[in-house]
């Protein structure tokens, strides 16, 4: 994991004192609330429904334990006792006050954390997979590549004031895209070509909203060395051509979709001509020097792991069913990787404690070498634990209410949290994705049904990813009443689909009875071996939708 060096510390130490003038001055009405505006938002700090939201970067998903404990003390002490993990591995407060944010800011950087370019017209944080770096069929840790794009992004005067906010995705696993690359404005899969030699796959013009897109693919092959200086020419051709007199309209999607993606790439190409050679782009010794602080643990032997976990399987149902659904295989012998849900039922999906966090942080120091991964599915990593302790792990989480053995079932439900809190949201999320939980309560059941992502976003703005869940919910307004508008076959892997809407929306009441019927539909019409997203391609929408409104 990356760790800051003495002009990091520096940077953020200044950064925090600049904004604490900032808030100052705004405070005693000395700047105006439109001159604020894009400073507070670079710093993280939406004015919400009900109170700031101040969004905290966590670059990659990436987390140790000290960084979890000050989380969890700052939600105690300047928030409500609660923080909520996002679908871009963000933690975010609801409750904090304006006064309080450069003291949260302070607390922060003395752990290596900040809230830079959470939010504005700027480059995001960039996320990856959650398993980054210990799965085995990766063509090579995206992690290091990840922390480089950072450090070349943040503060990039060019690109502080794009036309709409920019988000990056890097992904090294060749069977599935847990990070969701095409529908991010740039979608980076790490490939190797016929040399042997790594580089990446490039997709521009993804991404959801009122008008949702897969990113098309403008350059096959990427070499690792050109990755800055050909991502600045994307970003150059964007603040250049992008739209600014509509903001609806000013996403890089929309430019590439109105130039065609073959004349976007070939601006990018031609950008790209008088930049490619220029000091930003990465030599050998940068990229070592990054990929320096992503070295492996110290691994120990593990003799005999798998006849223990036979035997403790044989004496423990439940055991067996969370290693089925919540465990997956690490590359190192002996050892595995852990899925927390963050989805209990009657808890928001991805909601955490002050208490949660400081449990979170113990556990990663005893079972995962001190570090946690945050995960687009608003769920939690330990990506180290030692096989012949899964047994002892797993009965230390069910009490805290990290056990619940629903990982990419249907109760593991992504969620913004919508109208409870966002002063954009048209309706609420959190009450609609609890009684869907509840009406699904049965493991068994789920477990039959197998996977099937259900996303739910509150408005348009799609922060739930409702267009690329298998069965997506978003919240609308009529009449000043909130209903749900239901869409289905999405998916954000690489097999990346945007959802058809499947008709008129319904009143909250109905959700559970409706998901109901569209999940009857599927166990009617699939064969032995099909997914939900495997029959809706098959048999298509119509056999849903005369289910739910016959």
């Amino acid at each position: 994991m990356y760790v800051y060096d003495e002009h990091d510390r520096q940077i953020a130490a200044e950064r925090v004192a600049q904004f604490r003038d900032q808030t100052d001055r705004a405070l005693a009405g000395e700047l105006a609330e439109e001159e604020f505006l894009p400073l507070r938002l670079q710093n993280g700090l939406y004015v919400q429904r009900l109170a700031p939201m101040l969004r905290i970067a966590v670059p990659y998903g990436m987390l140790r334990a000290d960084q979890l404990r000050r989380l969890a003390r700052i939600t105690r002490d300047y928030d409500k006792g609660y923080a909520h993990f996002t679908t871009r591995q963000n933690v975010q407060l609801n409750w904090p006050a304006l006064e309080d944010v450069p003291d949260i800011l302070a607390e922060l950087a003395e752990v290596e954390m900040h809230a830079n370019q959470t939010s504005g017209n700027c480059i995001r944080n960039t996320t990856t997979d959650q398993f980054s770096g210990v799965q085995s069929d990766e063509i090579a840790d995206p992690r290091p590549y990840c922390e480089i794009i950072r450090q070349w992004s943040t503060f990039h005067p060019e690109f502080a004031f794009l036309p709409r906010k920019f988000k990056v995705a890097v992904n090294a696993s060749e069977k599935t895209d847990r990070a969701a690359i095409q529908v991010h404005d740039i979608g980076l899969q790490m490939v190797r070509n016929d040399a042997g030699d790594l580089g990446f796959r490039v997709h521009v013009g993804g991404g959801l909203g009122r008008t949702p897109m897969v990113g098309p693919v403008i350059r096959d092959f990427l070499p690792e060395a050109d990755l800055l200086t050909y991502l600045e020419a994307v970003l150059r051709v964007y603040n250049r051509y992008g739209r600014r007199d509509n903001k609806f309209k000013a996403r890089i999607k929309i430019l590439v979709k109105a130039l065609t993606p073959e004349a976007f790439a070939e601006k990018v190409e031609a950008e790209w001509s008088h930049i490619k050679d220029s000091p930003s782009r990465l030599t050998r010794d940068a990229i070592d020097r990054i990929q320096a602080y992503f070295t492996e643990p110290d691994y120990q032997n593990v003799d005999n792991a798998t006849e223990l976990l036979a035997k403790q399987r044989f004496e423990n149902r439940g055991f067996d069913q969370w290693l089925s659904h919540n465990v997956d295989t690490h590359k190192k012998p002996g050892y595995a990787i852990v899925s927390l849900t963050m989805k209990e039922t009657g808890t928001p999906p991805g909601d955490v404690t002050d208490r949660q966090l400081e449990q979170i942080a113990d556990l990663a120091d005893e079972f995962s070498f001190g570090e946690v991964r945050v995960t687009h599915q608003q769920n939690v990593v330990l990506a180290d634990v030692r096989q012949d302790r899964l047994l002892e792990l797993w009965q230390a989480i069910v009490p805290m209410g990290f056990g619940t053995a629903n990982l990419n079932t249907l109760t593991d439900v992504i969620c913004c949290p919508g109208g409870d809190f966002c002063a954009l949201a048209n309706a609420k999320s959190i009450p609609v994705a609890e009684a869907i939980q509840r009406r699904f309560d049965d493991l068994d059941y789920l477990y039959d049904l197998g996977n099937i992502d259900l996303n739910i976003s509150g408005c348009m703005n799609a922060c739930g990813h409702h267009h690329v869940g298998n069965i997506g919910v978003l919240g609308v307004d009529k009449k000043g009443e909130e209903f749900y508008q239901i869409s289905l076959g999405g998916s954000s892997h690489h097999d990346a689909t945007i959802g058809k809407i499947l008709g008129p929306s319904f009143a909250r009441e109905d959700m559970p009875d409706v998901v109901a019927k569209i999940i009857d539909v599927y166990v009617d019409k699939r064969t032995e071996e099909e997914t939900f997203l495997d029959t809706y391609r098959r048999v298509g929408i119509v056999p849903f939708k005369e289910r739910v409104y016959a």
